[in-house]
């Protein structure tokens, strides 16, 4: 078992984001399986949400198809399941509390640990009902907890999330959805710059508006590594995700 503390040590990480069940369920499975190969450190594997928060048409379409192809959180492990039969590449799951309420929340930490998911990103579940309802339970179970910080997030707030964050720090490039192409602006050299001079105590990584190596290279001066979501699920939509991989690496 790779463990995702080891890995976020190093620098220059590179995650990408996928939604489970796009653009098949079955190609799903093959893309976990093989992109370790192309230089990807760990997924963050998204459960499709009918209205996910801050995401761009982009990932909002992978989820209505992946929504159509029968995913449900049930189907999510049981793909899973199968992956972690080829694989032991860390996975990150990125899903909306409301899902996990109706699964069952000790049922579903339980689930993460059989198939070795070792960290959360629950974008719609603020610190401070982490802190009061849900830190104990996902603590007994040894899952961590990324939380999101803006070029909004005052500085006070952005101290509480480096205090509970226990994976990560997601660090979001801009205020703006999922999915802009943008040259990378004074005002986003601003923000970077300003969370590096805060020393964080935690490993960051940026994401929204990584598209290409420009913007990824930039990402990993200010940070320990970037995330793209919205330009990989275009580049597997067109199968060449891994030539586009390759070209970020290169």
């Amino acid at each position: 078992m790779k463990l995702i503390t080891d890995i976020l040590k190093s620098r220059n990480l590179l995650s990408i984001f996928l939604t489970a069940g796009f653009p098949t369920v079955e190609r799903t499975i093959e893309i976990l399986t093989e992109i370790e190969d192309y230089g990807v450190d760990f997924v963050e594997l998204g459960m499709p949400f009918s209205d996910p928060l801050a995401d761009g048409e982009t990932i909002q379409q992978s989820s209505i198809t992946a929504i159509r192809n029968g995913m449900t959180l049930e189907n999510y492990f049981e793909v899973l399941k199968m992956v972690r039969e080829k694989t032991d590449l860390p996975i990150v799951y990125m899903g909306y509390l409301n899902q996990i309420m109706q699964y069952g929340e000790e049922e579903f930490c339980k689930k993460c640990n059989e198939l070795d998911i070792q960290n959360l990103i629950i974008p719609d579940l603020p610190v401070e009902v982490y802190e009061k309802e849900y830190k104990t339970l996902f603590e007994k179970h040894g899952l961590l907890i990324s939380f999101l910080i803006t070029p909004t997030t005052p500085e006070d707030r952005i101290r509480k999330i480096e205090k509970l964050t226990t994976g990560f720090i997601y660090v979001v490039s801009s205020s703006s959805i999922t999915g802009k192409k943008r040259k990378i602006t004074k005002k986003q050299k601003k923000h970077y710059e300003k969370i590096n001079a805060m020393n964080l105590s935690k490993p960051s990584l940026i994401g929204f508006g990584i598209y290409n190596k420009e913007t990824y290279d930039f990402a990993c001066q200010h940070a320990n590594g970037a995330i793209i979501g919205s330009e990989f699920i275009r580049y597997v939509a067109k199968e060449n995700a891994a030539q586009f991989l390759k070209s970020i690496k290169a």
